[in-house]
């Protein structure tokens, strides 16, 4: 503007024009114009999530989760041993290998669906003592079964009551790690679910030797004893971030409750339906291949050391899988690590018919087959943030319920239909691999979706007139699908 503008203007009694838009309502004159952006910005500044420490005490957080995870999902990994044996020892109780894997998909199925009251009772009582029920019903649990002598007491105790146990301590425990970390949150999360491959390992082999010097129920008894020792102390380590609950200031993060129309949003269908597909392949492939061994001919020996090896694979895998989902972004991370899962199930366990293919197929497997559980809680925090993310991993959980309950007797009733044993497993093994396939295609259209909405926020500052020709499946597009943005 001119010096000769400028003075008509101040002689005028007028004002130069804003460069901010104006909004109805507004006029030259107002003292605090608002704009499109200003609104944006508040809105970003209200909802700041609070700087997390990224170290120090969070690591001893992190281990104590990883306790929790060997200690639920690790013991839990022992049923395929106790399954095998169950089922080669017809003396002991007499039920099918449907009746059996049920069982099995019941420890898990509770445990998500207890996870809404999970949420409240931590609420009400608090992280640690949430925890202290969880590790209660464990002991019980397994101290239970150790005297089972029919089907349903084995329901009772390992299906329902371990269940529970495990989805109050282990729900509790993934909820209050991801506010510890932002920069280092997928290897924390990597380093503490790698906690249920140790688990596993050790508790297979541990299982396996009782179960030769003793018999089932010295099994149960000393897996009641470590889970509670080990859960005991995680409990009393384990901090929760925000403990202090108080009305929120101005700049920090409003607590924000999981509503059901959010089941709407297309990127948590995604989310849910890369659950459902890929629990389904991974309980077969927890539960399934000691039975497996039994098939082909190999020992229950061996079939607990393949159990062992896939164990082995989820605790050395998950680490370096948070690491890469750092570095190259979570979401592409478990999208490609899903499809390897099942381009792996194709190749490499269809053909193995000895012992040595299927040990390298369950240590492959096994780095691979946990991606959901070893990145859902970064990948749901980028997705809904951390307000969000207690409420709505809750609710995914329950829609995860059905397929874990029923992922171990759909597997068994494939093997049953099939009469000829050399090829008894081949429709559970194209199944799973199917299952992982569906999931990395779910995990792709979630990128997709992601990439989207960054382009969006980044074009915040545009006009109504130039954002108007966006509709809402334009993420679906080759630009978006083939991206090389990291996400």
């Amino acid at each position: 503007m001119s010096s000769v503008e400028a003075t008509r203007n101040a002689t005028d009694g007028r004002r130069p024009p804003s460069p901010i838009p104006l909004r109805e309502g507004d006029t030259q004159g107002s003292s605090t114009p608002h704009s499109e952006w200003d609104d944006g910005a508040m809105a970003n500044i209200a909802t700041a999530e609070p700087v997390p420490p990224n170290g120090g005490y969070a690591w001893v957080c992190t281990f104590a989760v990883f306790l929790i995870n060997a200690n639920t999902w690790g013991i839990n990994s022992s049923w395929a041993v106790i399954m095998a044996q169950y089922s080669t020892n017809k003396e002991a109780i007499q039920a099918s290998h449907l009746e059996f894997g049920l069982v099995g998909g019941l420890s898990i199925s509770q445990a998500l669906l207890v996870s809404p009251l999970v949420t409240v009772v931590r609420r009400r009582i608090g992280a640690r003592w949430t925890i202290l029920i969880g590790t209660a019903l464990i002991f019980v649990s397994l101290l239970t079964s150790s005297f089972a002598s029919k089907i349903w007491h084995l329901v009772l105790a390992q299906g329902f009551c371990f269940g529970w146990g495990m989805g109050f301590a282990y729900v509790t425990a993934s909820a209050l790690l991801p506010p510890w970390f932002s920069s280092r949150r997928s290897l924390a999360v990597g380093v503490a679910t790698a906690g249920s491959g140790i688990g596993g390992l050790v508790y297979s082999i541990v299982t396996d030797r009782v179960l030769h010097a003793w018999d089932l129920g010295w099994a149960y008894r000393v897996l009641a004893v470590s889970a509670l020792s080990a859960n005991l102390l995680a409990a009393f380590l384990l901090r929760d971030l925000n403990d202090k609950p108080r009305a929120a200031g101005p700049g920090e993060m409003r607590p924000s409750s999981f509503s059901p129309r959010d089941f709407g949003r297309v990127e948590v269908l995604l989310i849910v339906v890369w659950g459902v597909a890929t629990e389904l392949g991974y309980i077969i492939l927890l539960y399934s291949l000691p039975i497996y061994a039994a098939s082909i001919g190999l020992t229950p020996a061996q079939g607990s050391v393949a159990n062992a090896l896939l164990n082995l694979g989820l605790a050395v895998g998950r680490p370096p899988l948070g690491y890469f989902s750092d570095v190259f972004g979570r979401i592409s991370v478990a999208g490609a690590t899903t499809l390897l899962c099942a381009v792996f199930c194709f190749a490499l366990w269809i053909p193995a018919q000895s012992f040595a293919p299927l040990l390298v197929f369950a240590l492959v497997a096994g780095m691979l087959c946990g991606t959901f559980w070893c990145t859902i809680t970064p990948v749901l925090a980028e997705v809904v943030g951390i307000a969000k993310f207690a409420n709505t991993f809750g609710v995914i959980c329950i829609g995860l319920v059905l397929p874990t309950t029923f992922a171990e007797p759909i597997a068994m009733k494939l093997v049953e239909g099939d009469s000829n044993s050399n090829t008894a497993f081949i429709h559970a093994q194209l199944f799973t691999g199917f299952m992982f396939l569906i999931g990395s295609v779910c995990v792709w259209l979630l990128r997709c979706w992601k990439i989207f909405s960054d382009v969006e926020k980044r074009e915040e500052s545009m006009t109504t007139l130039e954002r108007q020709h966006r509709y809402w499946v334009s993420w679906i597009t080759p630009q978006m699908m083939f991206s090389t943005q990291r996400v």
